[in-house]
């Protein structure tokens, strides 16, 4: 059986003897690139490896061109999976401290890749600590493998796509908390704002009070309410950098409406170019 894109704690556990899962915590915080890695030094899930969002999960930041988190070139990605031991057999589990905003980034990367046995816990580490359920500092090692990727282009929207669609074709959501979004506090970017006409919808709304993803009903009805008859292929996602939007995208295709697109560069990349019209207050 294979889990996505959700797995409970409980399920997780059962599971953790397993030789063919892999478990991945993409600890992270925004404000203190090293603070996630410590704490994963700390303590852990039984068997995990870290992936961090900066070194792991992006590319190389070009100044004046690139967002803050651009896409890891394939190759790299290939090889990374392959050192953390995975290949088709194996189902990943990653997990965060951030409602699944940053270990998102991973399940979309996997998925991109043609991955398809491969889960956000859901409650992250927070929740599996609520469980009971032990935690350890060993750092485990891992046997290579072989990853074999099968990339999907319909996943990704580019800015220059995003700069020709057609309004009545394309719904671009941000994202980000709404104040971000209505230009009111921009605590991370140089500019404020959003692209013009995108709507919003803050990642963090599709949890409980625990950070435990909403039923499949009440998120079909939040997303389908935004989305109308659009197809997912037709709605996109961006965030500040092309990460927390990925939750998004989790949510949507766990309510069982598709798979929607990314765009990457999201908000810091778009503002690199001055000539880009942006709306704000």
């Amino acid at each position: 059986m294979a889990f996505t894109p959700l797995i409970t704690a409980n399920e997780l556990h059962q599971n953790l003897s397993d030789p063919n899962w892999r478990i991945i915590d993409c600890h992270f915080e925004l404000n203190s690139s090293d603070a996630g890695q410590n704490a994963y030094k700390k303590e852990h899930i039984p068997g995990a490896i870290y992936a961090h969002l900066d070194h792991d999960l992006a590319g190389e930041v070009i100044p004046g061109k690139t967002g803050r988190h651009p896409l890891p070139k394939i190759d790299n990605l290939v090889e990374l999976f392959s050192s953390w031991g995975i290949d088709e057999k194996v189902q990943v589990v990653v997990y965060d401290n951030r409602g699944g905003g940053i270990a998102a980034r991973l399940w979309w990367l996997l998925k991109w890749l043609g991955h398809t046995k491969v889960a956000l816990l859901d409650g992250g580490l927070d929740g599996w600590r609520k469980s009971g359920y032990p935690l350890i500092s060993d750092i485990p090692q891992l046997k290579a493998r072989v990853f074999h990727p099968n990339p999907n282009s319909e996943m990704i929207i580019t800015v220059q796509e995003i700069s020709t669609f057609s309004d009545s074709k394309l719904l671009l959501i941000d994202s980000r908390a709404p104040e971000r979004y209505r230009g009111e506090v921009e605590p991370i970017d140089y500019v404020p704002g959003h692209i013009p006409g995108a709507i919003n919808a803050y990642y963090m709304e599709n949890l409980t009070k625990d950070q435990k993803f909403l039923s499949k009903e009440i998120l079909a009805s939040k997303f389908l309410s935004l989305i109308g008859r659009k197809s997912s292929q037709n709605v996109a996602f961006y965030c500040g950098s092309g990460v927390t939007a990925t939750q998004n995208i989790l949510a949507m295709y766990y309510a069982g409406l598709g798979m929607a697109k990314l765009y990457p560069g999201s908000w810091s990349e778009w503002i690199t170019n001055p000539n880009r019209p942006i709306e704000k207050p």
